[in-house]
């Protein structure tokens, strides 16, 4: 494992963390997506299957079951503790015209037509997207917490270093993996707005806002 990939994990897991301390400090789930939390929740699963199966490492194995139990813990909080706070009314984006053409993709571009294999191509598709209800959410309301804010550019920025880690993998390793690529590319394209937004709320001490 080199450096990029480990700063990518780290980024992941302290995003995580971040939302998870936002809710609990504030007790209240404003600004946030469920509906992303819920889309990731369905790639960790899908992705994490072979945890019944195949061990790596201890450190892959502990990464993946936290990953699992802290974005349920969210999803938790955010429909039954403080449900109350939930912004149904703005998070409103349908989730299933990205579900569907995730499915039906995985199941036409994969590396081995097998059950297995096509559920972990469905996760790499869909994560690419899973930002998408929460960026939305912003762009309704026009602002977020600092937290929040932070949280997200946390999570773009994980993404951002695994291209990194695949192209340095792909240097001195030669290692290819063109389907991950491409999603990876995707989602990090995603964030661009958000990454200037975030940079100029933080230059000028402000809560991230958009423009009207």
């Amino acid at each position: 494992m080199n450096i990029f990939r480990m700063v990518g994990d780290l980024l992941h897991l302290v995003s995580i963390l971040i939302l998870l301390f936002k809710i609990r400090r504030t007790k209240n789930c404003m600004g946030i997506s469920l509906k992303t939390q819920e889309l990731y929740a369905l790639v960790f699963v899908t992705r994490y299957l072979d945890l019944f199966y195949n061990f790596l490492s201890l450190y892959n194995t502990l990464m993946k079951i936290f990953y699992l139990l802290a974005t349920f813990g969210i999803i938790y909080l955010m429909r039954f503790k403080y449900k109350a706070s939930y912004d149904k009314e703005h998070d409103n984006f349908r989730v299933l015209f990205l579900i569907a053409p995730c499915a039906v993709l995985a199941l036409l571009i994969n590396q081995e037509l097998t059950f297995f294999e096509v559920l972990w191509t469905f996760s790499v598709y869909l994560e690419a997207v899973a930002i998408l209800p929460q960026l939305f959410l912003l762009q309704r309301t026009g602002e977020a917490e600092n937290m929040t804010a932070d949280y997200m550019f946390c999570l773009g920025m994980y993404r951002t270093f695994y291209i990194v880690n695949w192209g340095y993998r792909y240097y001195y390793e030669g290692h290819t993996q063109w389907i991950v690529w491409l999603a990876g590319l995707v989602q990090t394209g995603l964030y661009c707005d958000f990454f200037y937004y975030y940079v100029i709320s933080k230059y000028y001490g402000k809560n991230l806002s958009l423009p009207n």
